[in-house]
């Protein structure tokens, strides 16, 4: 039992840090390579997908096609794909593209509060005062990493902001989306279709063969990353933690996903990380601790 949490924190760390990573490596490719959020969009989500389904063929997952049976499931599916999946993984890295890892990944972050409202506001529940303390934090730390306490100026451009707010909004969405196939599925399948789902339409818009961009060896070793360490495997080792640990455990562990892109972003590709931004990250990644308490999550 004690290995199984040793294990379930590990991989839950694993994929916070791999997660992290890809953002940088996401920067990298946008903002160095001349690679269009389209394209690597397309490969990374049809690739991830088709990974995932596979590895759930493997295991004789019954979930991967038994998915599709039902008109209702399917229509969950397809929206989860697009709207949850599609949304959620677009915003984020055209939020990185417009401004770097460390600020989107901590924009994203912002997720729970918006959570936190839907469920106030869906089911008639009142706040808690560690909600209302953790929407305080959200809003202070925004504003202190978008403008650095001077009202007067944005730190990053307000295409960039909206993207980010855009990425929480998503994730808040893609988290909400498919609790319902959830517990009739395997989180695999629906992931995975998820993935596959997504990386089909946004090839509608830019075909994965139709490359962009400066390629050479550190264009395609960056690719490969987002694709397998960025997404294929801390999908699986999050899924695997989830069940270890559980749910509120492991999502205060993806804490370490913020910190992991702001150090890469710092170290490798030199991205000036000031007193503010840190301090507005932190207040930000302290409203996960005060909505994972009891209090705040007996009523969700």
């Amino acid at each position: 039992m004690k290995s199984n949490r040793s294990k379930g924190f590990v991989l839950a760390l694993l994929a916070a840090v791999l997660w992290g990573v890809s953002g940088s490596c996401g920067q990298y490719l946008f903002q160095q390579k001349g690679v269009s959020v389209e394209w690597l969009m397309s490969v990374r989500m049809l690739g991830a997908g088709a990974l995932l389904l596979i590895a759930a063929l493997v295991k004789k997952d019954a979930h991967v096609w038994s998915i599709w049976r039902h008109q209702v499931d399917r229509g969950r599916l397809l929206i989860f794909g697009i709207l949850g999946m599609l949304t959620v993984q677009y915003t984020y890295f055209a939020a990185i593209k417009h401004s770097n890892a460390a600020t989107a990944t901590i924009l994203q972050f912002s997720a729970p509060i918006f959570i936190a409202i839907y469920f106030a506001l869906r089911y008639g529940r009142k706040l808690v005062l560690a909600e209302y303390a953790a929407i305080v934090l959200a809003l202070l730390g925004t504003f202190l990493l978008v403008t650095h306490g001077n009202i007067h100026a944005l730190n990053i451009s307000p295409l960039a902001f909206a993207l980010g707010i855009a990425s929480a909004l998503s994730l808040a969405v893609y988290t909400l989306l498919p609790g319902q196939l959830m517990h009739k599925y395997s989180a695999l399948s629906v992931i995975g279709w998820g993935l596959f789902i997504g990386g089909i339409a946004i090839s509608f818009f830019h075909a994965p063969w139709q490359t962009d961009g400066v390629w050479d060896l550190y264009t395609v070793l960056s690719t490969l990353f987002v694709v397998i360490f960025g997404t294929l495997i801390p999908f699986y080792a999050y899924l695997r933690a989830v069940q270890l640990i559980g749910g509120q455990k492991a999502s205060l562990l993806t804490s370490a996903e913020p910190l992991s892109a702001t150090f890469i972003a710092v170290a490798w590709l030199g991205i000036s990380f000031k007193a503010m931004d840190w301090l507005g990250a932190l207040l930000i990644i302290g409203t996960v601790f005060l909505l994972s308490s009891k209090k705040a999550t007996s009523d969700l």
